[in-house]
Formats: C-alpha cells, sequence, structure tokens
C-alpha cells in the first residue's frame, strides 16, 4: 500500500484536475443520485438492490439515466464526478464501489469526445502514453484476420475455435465478438494506449448507429491504456423507440442467460421522448485514471480507503 498521505493528495489533486478542466470549458458539475428506483437491463451490469421505506431501490451503475434527464430538461452540458455500484466486480482494476467520471457534450459526435477525452487525461497525466485510434473492425483484422463488421456467427465461432477450445452453443453475434475480444485483442493491447472505435452494432449498447466503410457500425468508443479499459464513450441514441427496442433486447438476452427480465427505466424512455438534445457522453473510471497516472498496480490504491477496508 502507498504512503496514505501522498495517495491522498493525488486523489484530491486528480479531482481538482477535474474540475478546473471542466470549469474552463463551461461544463456544469451536477450530482445524481446514488440510489434508483430502476435497475439497468444491460446483460453486462448487475444493480445492487435494498429496501429503504418500504421502497426498493438499486445504487446506480452510472449516473447515465439521471443525466440524460437532465439533459432533455435543459441542463445543457453537464458532468458528475461520484460513487457508483456494481454486483459481481471485484480484482485489481475492479471494485463493487469506485468513482466514475461522466458528462455529456452538446454538438459533439463520438470522435469530438475522443479528442475532450485525451485532453482531459493529459491534464491529470501530462506524461500519458500517446494514444493511438483504431477502428473495431481494423483490429480484427489486423490480429485476428477476421472482419468484425461482417463475418457471420459460424465464422467467429470458427476463428474462436482455432484460438481455444469453445464448447459454446450460443448463436448471437455479440457472445463471439466479445469472446474474440478477450483472448483475441486483449492480450494484443496489454502495451497499447489506444481509443477504439466504431464497434459491431450487436454492441451498440447506447450509441447510435450509422454507415462507415461500407458496414453499419455503432458509434461508441473505448479508452484502453496497457490493457486496462479506461473510458467507454458514444454518441448518443436519442431515438427512444429504438431505446425502448434495445431494453426489449437485452431483457430477452437476460431471460435466455435465466437472470430474469428488468423493468425498463421509463422515465428516460420519458426524457427521450420529451426530446434529448444531440450530444456525445462519457464514463471515465476516475480511480483508474489516477492508479495509473501514479503507477499504481492496481485500483485500490486509488482509493482512500479500498473495499476490503470499509
Amino acid at each position: 500500500m502507498t504512503d496514505t498521505r501522498q495517495r491522498l493528495e493525488r486523489i484530491a489533486h486528480a479531482r481538482s484536475v477535474v474540475r478546473d478542466f471542466f470549469a474552463q470549458r463551461g461544463v456544469l458539475e451536477v450530482t445524481a443520485p446514488v440510489a434508483g428506483a430502476r435497475a439497468v437491463t444491460d446483460p453486462q451490469l448487475e444493480s445492487i438492490s435494498f429496501q429503504v421505506m418500504n421502497q426498493a431501490r438499486y445504487l446506480q451503475t452510472s449516473p447515465e439515466f439521471a443525466l440524460k434527464r437532465l439533459l432533455a430538461m435543459g441542463s445543457g452540458d453537464i458532468y458528475s464526478l461520484g460513487t457508483v455500484f456494481r454486483d459481481d466486480e471485484q480484482g485489481r482494476w475492479h471494485s463493487p464501489e469506485f468513482t466514475m467520471l461522466e458528462w455529456y457534450r452538446l454538438g459533439f459526435d463520438h470522435h469530438d469526445l475522443m479528442d475532450e477525452v485525451e485532453s482531459l487525461v493529459r491534464s491529470v497525466w501530462p506524461l500519458a502514453p500517446s494514444l493511438k485510434r483504431f477502428s473495431h473492425r481494423e483490429l480484427f483484422l489486423r490480429y485476428l484476420a477476421i472482419d468484425s463488421l461482417t463475418s457471420s456467427v459460424e465464422q467467429l465461432k470458427a476463428r474462436a475455435q482455432e484460438l481455444q477450445d469453445c464448447a459454446f452453443n450460443e448463436t448471437h453475434r455479440a457472445f463471439w465478438l466479445e469472446l474474440l475480444w478477450v483472448i483475441g485483442i486483449e492480450p494484443a493491447l496489454k502495451q497499447e494506449a489506444c481509443f477504439v472505435y466504431d464497434f459491431p452494432v450487436e454492441q451498440a449498447a447506447l450509441a447510435r448507429i450509422g454507415r462507415r466503410d461500407s458496414a453499419w457500425v455503432a458509434h461508441r468508443f473505448e479508452l484502453v491504456i496497457n490493457g486496462v479499459e479506461l473510458a467507454n464513450g458514444f454518441w448518443e441514441l436519442t431515438d427512444a423507440d429504438e431505446q425502448a427496442r434495445r431494453f426489449e433486447a437485452d431483457n430477452r438476452f437476460r431471460e435466455q442467460a435465466g437472470r430474469g427480465a428488468i423493468v425498463p427505466d421509463e422515465r428516460l424512455l420519458s426524457a427521450l421522448r420529451q426530446g434529448l438534445p444531440e450530444c456525445a457522453g462519457v464514463a471515465l473510471g476516475f480511480d483508474r485514471l489516477v492508479a495509473l497516472s501514479a503507477g499504481y498496480q492496481q485500483i485500490a490504491d486509488a482509493f482512500a480507503l479500498s473495499w476490503d477496508q470499509a
């Protein structure tokens, strides 16, 4: 464990730099509710539930839905720097409780936001490595010799089986894309610092979809530094009907996996129908950024008190 005072000073300094960064750009800090009335449908996330005043509440996995509701109410550019919670996440770079920096910029697309993310990272971490940019398709072609945008389930499965024994009967492209990412791309990015952008549409999450190089893509990005995912950003979906369809697709996936459906957040859908401004948004792991910038070897060293010490 690092020296306590030095660690606390690093954390406080990073918070100060973040707030100065956004103050200079006219982006307003807001505090999102920590406990909400709805869990998230995302199959990759598990919300933590509890009871208060005889009501079910869920600790936020991110402030995204709350911030989008504020955007639809006319907030303008906003950010949140606060605590979020995710069940079943603990390890060297994971904690069930951690600090997320999330912000939204009106009139930006995902490329504009990548520029701003890079500027923020360099403000907190002046000696950060140079950040390259690769499309998702480019990485799959380079390291796996397969097209992530157009390959069939059978082609993706066959390529995965060439790399390791894969006794899975999954029929979703998203499953095989994620598996190939884990076994084929992540190891290749261990020594890289890069943005990965324009994902397959099956991995759109809350991003809008468009055409790029004769194929449909999800306009989103991830920032990976030395194998650590630092940020996940989107050119945001503003279509309420499409968002409702994605909630339904999430729940079908969850039910097929035996995990049960989640009631979608109707207030987010209402906000989208009211009119979410054209914008791009990103969530960045603040504790991970502090740890990487300080040369720490685990996220626990970037907390005042880690999960195991709480």
